[in-house]
């Protein structure tokens, strides 16, 4: 059955995460917020602790988390326990299946860079690229690290979406790298044509053409 978007009541992907850790056992949000830590899930989801109550409370206001009880550890304060509600449950699966079948029309700050990168001098765009490039190599050792060390406690299946961060910032790292090759070399369709925009600031003949010629008639 295919999976359709939908607007969501709520769109903050840790709702989502807290709803999937009410699905296993009724929790209050500070155990929540150890647990997310303990798995690794901030490498994933921006997760802000102090917002954990507002989520909770967000998520009871539409029904889908309840009240479960409380509890008091030692001298303590008594903390409040949330569950999942039915209403949760299918929430939790329908959002969760549609993320995972539905691709996003997203929009990443370096695609909108890209997109602009004509802007910028020829040679200053390829040494911000090597800058990036160099930036992403050690996001990957980084990412590499941490996978590596949450491997030894935890089952692969907890630690997929670190897994596709790793090879998500390693092709893009091959990308930058190809693409300085290309400018190296010259064989990048256009660059020509953008070295001499960096020159004389003009836009380059060609490109006014085919403008024109891409322009919807009145």
């Amino acid at each position: 059955m295919m999976v359709t978007a939908k607007r969501r009541k709520l769109g903050n992907p840790l709702a989502l995460a807290v709803m999937a850790l009410l699905s296993e056992r009724p929790m209050h949000p500070y155990e929540i917020a150890q647990v997310l830590r303990r798995r690794g899930k901030d490498h994933s989801i921006k997760i802000k602790y102090g917002s954990l109550y507002t989520v909770v409370q967000n998520l009871e206001k539409h029904g889908f988390v309840e009240v479960a009880g409380t509890q008091r550890h030692g001298l303590r304060p008594e903390r409040t326990v949330y569950g999942l509600t039915e209403d949760g449950r299918r929430e939790l699966h329908d959002w969760l299946a549609e993320l995972v079948s539905v691709p996003a029309r997203e929009y990443p700050v370096f695609s909108a860079a890209l997109s602009l990168i004509l802007v910028l001098p020829v040679d200053e765009a390829d040494e911000l690229l090597r800058q990036r490039a160099e930036a992403l190599e050690a996001q990957a050792e980084a990412l590499d690290g941490t996978l590596d060390a949450l491997t030894k406690g935890l089952p692969r299946v907890f630690l997929l979406e670190t897994e596709y961060q790793l090879h998500m910032t390693r092709a893009e790292t091959e990308w930058v790298r190809s693409l300085r090759e290309e400018l190296a070399a010259g064989s990048l369709s256009g660059t020509a044509a953008w070295q001499r925009l960096s020159r004389t600031g003009e836009m380059p003949a060609e490109w006014v053409e085919i403008e024109e010629r891409t322009k919807p008639k009145e």
